[in-house]
């Protein structure tokens, strides 16, 4: 499978994938959430932690690169726009590694540390304010999860 996406017309709905996708995780996988400000991606991972059984509040982790949650699995919500044209390091193995689901809003901005085995996502809003979430599975195992996404 190449790539899914899925148009969700309301923010509860882009939750609800999230939600969906959670239930399809393992520890250790890696998700990097790409598009513009606004396009939905704190909300999508809101839904994501929902899923994960996540109590506490999500928000975007801005100020703090990265915030951590509890849940069924540990949650690790990066967002690293601030780290444009840096090489710095900051201990993403210990994340992608560390048990839990982590998820990297601008991933781009540090794709040399980026495991190779990864869901990557892209939310789009369209002309009719819809998101358009776009799944690239990156490894058999987000394969699998794209085909059950899918149904």
């Amino acid at each position: 499978m190449e790539e899914l996406t899925i148009t969700t017309q309301t923010e509860a709905e882009t939750r609800k994938i999230g939600e969906k996708l959670a239930l399809l995780l393992k520890p250790n996988d890696v998700l990097t959430l790409e598009g513009d400000l606004g396009a939905g991606k704190t909300t999508f991972t809101k839904g994501l932690g929902a899923g994960l059984g996540v109590r506490r509040t999500i928000n975007s982790p801005t100020f703090t690169i990265v915030k951590e949650y509890t849940g069924e699995l540990p949650l690790f919500h990066m967002d690293v726009y601030r780290l444009e044209d840096s090489d710095e390091d900051i201990g993403f193995d210990e994340y992608f590694h560390g048990g839990g689901i982590t998820v990297v809003e601008w991933a781009h901005f540090i794709a040399d540390f980026l495991p190779v085995h990864r869901l990557d996502i892209d939310i789009r809003l369209n002309e009719q304010q819809e998101r358009e979430i776009t799944f690239y599975p990156r490894g058999h195992h987000f394969e699998s999860i794209c085909k059950e996404l899918a149904r």
